[in-house]
């Protein structure tokens, strides 16, 4: 198993507020719009535990929450994606009202494909957890 893990967040907010957020996924109808989400990703599907997207040539990309553990971490699996995947979301507690946030990519990769894409799936997450802070930060 390899993980690549974004660069830790800080965000202007309370764990329990970014909780609340990110275990919706319904609230990503606030962030489908932002130019950095839509160049990346099309034809968003969601609901409150899951969502899909299509990734220019990668395919079609779905994500399920599989657990919440409130204000501290939220997992998400794959489902029907062309490789297994779980992302962890991880939200710390800082004051009143700041948190951090770390994403884990967890996947199984060949080696080969893992020295091709490694870089691009590490870049690929920090982007995410940049998007989800900034996001955050104006509290969608």
């Amino acid at each position: 198993m390899t993980t690549y893990e974004s660069e830790l967040k800080t965000i202007s907010s309370s764990g329990e507020m970014v909780f609340d957020i990110l275990s919706n996924l319904n609230n990503l109808e606030k962030i489908a719009s932002n130019p950095s989400f839509t160049e990346k990703a099309k034809e968003l599907k969601y609901d409150a535990d899951s969502c899909s997207f299509a990734v220019d040539g990668f395919g079609r990309i779905g994500i399920r929450i599989v657990e919440r553990s409130p204000f501290s971490k939220i997992v998400m699996a794959s489902e029907n994606a062309p490789v297994s995947f779980s992302v962890d979301i991880l939200i710390g507690y800082l004051s009143e009202e700041e948190s951090t946030l770390k994403l884990l990519l967890n996947t199984e990769l060949p080696t080969m494909i893992k020295m091709m894409v490694g870089s691009k799936l590490q870049d690929g997450v920090n982007a995410i957890a940049e998007l989800l802070a900034k996001s955050l930060a104006g509290k969608l």
